[in-house]
């Protein structure tokens, strides 16, 4: 089941990108002890999405737009984000 943080980055990424395809895994369990670990269970996560948005969008372009999409969320109420934003027809 999916935790407030993660409903709360889904929302923002649904609402920014209309994406074709969204996935939000979260992986804090795998970094339980480790650095960044804030006991939350919501502290680690990875992003795959697909958007339409990121069609001749460079690599960092794409991570900047989630990233400003996800407002405070990254670097200060998670300390991990790995992303994987593509555009359709882009191999996953």
């Amino acid at each position: 089941m999916a935790g407030p943080l993660q409903n709360e980055i889904e929302d923002l990424l649904e609402g920014s990108f209309t994406p074709e395809r969204l996935v939000v895994k979260n992986d804090s369990a795998m970094h339980r002890g480790h650095s960044g670990d804030d006991g939350s269970g919501e502290s680690h996560f990875t992003v795959v999405i697909e958007s339409a948005a990121f069609t001749g969008k460079s690599r960092l372009e794409r991570q900047r737009m989630v990233n400003r999409a996800l407002g405070d969320i990254p670097g200060e109420r998670v300390h991990a984000l790995a992303i994987k934003a593509i555009a359709p027809g882009e191999s996953r």
